[in-house]
């Protein structure tokens, strides 16, 4: 059963230095032919496999708010029409500070959007400068404090730390201020340069100063000490929450389940099959006009690899892998079918295995993608 939906919405004004997602500048893009093409595509997926109540609708980017009130309206109408949701379905549109007018904001909420997203990074004007974002400190607060007039009371900020130039009381000023914004949820990534970004090119020619790994772990170390004392409890490891405003529809991910996902570039897990459509915009479009999906790529997940992905994905959420939900998927102890690595690395005091759980010790959560490699076959 598929409880969940990805959409990609890949036009931005600004394109951020460090970002590697599939987007575009907005100007002078069909965004009208896009969103067409998006409305069959749900079409021709939803008749391929349909879906019953959706938990969760994740609409992200790019920016999906950079659409104009006309755009942003006729997204909302098709997803309305296409996907079965309702008031208890968790919504969520991502969002860049300073892109939310009134109308933007009334627009979503009417269509049912109940959560919102919005890409901080960080406090420092100086530092949002340097990374190429386009938004600006005031603009968060003026933003989420529309947000909420409209009457969005579940909202999230992103965080990155370890940016060039970033000092460990940056990242201090920046979370202290983040508490004043009373919002329900954080996520809080390092940096991680990718290649095809202005950061990649700029840390070859040894021209951008990052704060060094050392640095890097003294500001995850922060990030959870300040997030316990303000009371937001760790879920996942860049994730945080008020009780109950854990995010549904990452926790889909993480939990390995199915979802659907539609819009260029987009990724989706459905009935076994790990699917990603065309990234550029006329390759995505041109398969739809001719009413076939969009996929450029489609692999079907063999039992081993399922349970691999059971494991590392499941071991990023704090609560870790449930010994009992992993027999009753594959019918096998994986206690047992990763003796070896669990035992090294119980040893090495990164993981702890109970009686119900698999999951990452707190030193574990420093070093969780060596911890998530040694699973992969």
């Amino acid at each position: 059963m598929i409880k969940a939906a990805y959409i990609h919405i890949p036009f931005c004004e600004h394109i951020c230095h460090y970002c590697d997602f599939n987007k575009v500048f907005l100007k002078n893009q069909p965004v009208g032919e896009y969103l067409d093409s998006l409305d069959i595509e749900m079409d021709l997926a939803l008749k391929e496999v349909p879906a019953s109540r959706l938990d969760s609708i994740f609409v992200g980017g790019g920016t999906p708010t950079a659409l104009n009130e006309k755009q942003l309206e006729k997204l909302c109408g098709i997803i309305k029409r296409q996907l079965p949701y309702d008031s208890f379905t968790e919504y969520t549109f991502e969002a860049n500070p300073g892109d939310l007018s009134e109308e933007k904001l009334q627009i979503l909420h009417d269509a049912g959007v109940n959560r919102l997203s919005f890409g901080v990074q960080t406090f420092n004007d100086e530092l949002l400068k340097r990374i190429g974002r386009s938004h600006r400190a005031r603009d968060v607060f003026q933003s989420i404090e529309a947000a909420k007039k409209v009457g969005f009371d579940n909202i999230s900020i992103d965080l990155i730390y370890s940016l060039p130039g970033q000092t460990l009381q940056d990242f201090k000023d920046t979370l202290e201020t983040s508490f004043t914004l009373d919002i329900a949820h954080y996520s809080g990534y390092s940096l991680i340069i990718e290649p095809k970004t202005v950061f990649y090119n700029l840390i070859r020619k040894g021209k951008l100063p990052t704060p060094g790994e050392d640095v890097e772990a003294e500001m995850y170390e922060l990030l959870m000490e300040e997030m316990d004392k303000h009371g937001f409890a760790q879920y996942e490891i860049s994730n945080f929450a008020k009780p109950g405003y854990e995010s549904r529809h990452n926790i889909t991910y993480w939990d390995n389940k199915w979802y659907y996902g539609f819009g260029a570039g987009a990724h989706g897990y459905v009935k076994g099959l790990r699917r990603s459509n065309h990234g550029p915009l006329k390759k995505y479009m041109e398969p739809i006009e001719n009413g076939q999906l969009p996929i450029l790529e489609e692999h079907k997940v063999p039992l081993e690899e399922q349970m691999e992905e059971e494991m590392f994905l499941g071991l990023r959420k704090t609560e870790g892998v449930s010994i009992s939900r992993f027999k009753e998927r594959f019918g096998k102890d994986p206690l047992e079918l990763f003796e070896v690595q669990i035992k090294q690395h119980t040893e090495k005091e990164l993981i702890v295995a109970g009686e119900e759980h698999i999951k990452l010790t707190r030193r574990g959560r420093f070093l969780g993608n060596e911890v998530f490699q040694s699973f992969i076959g």
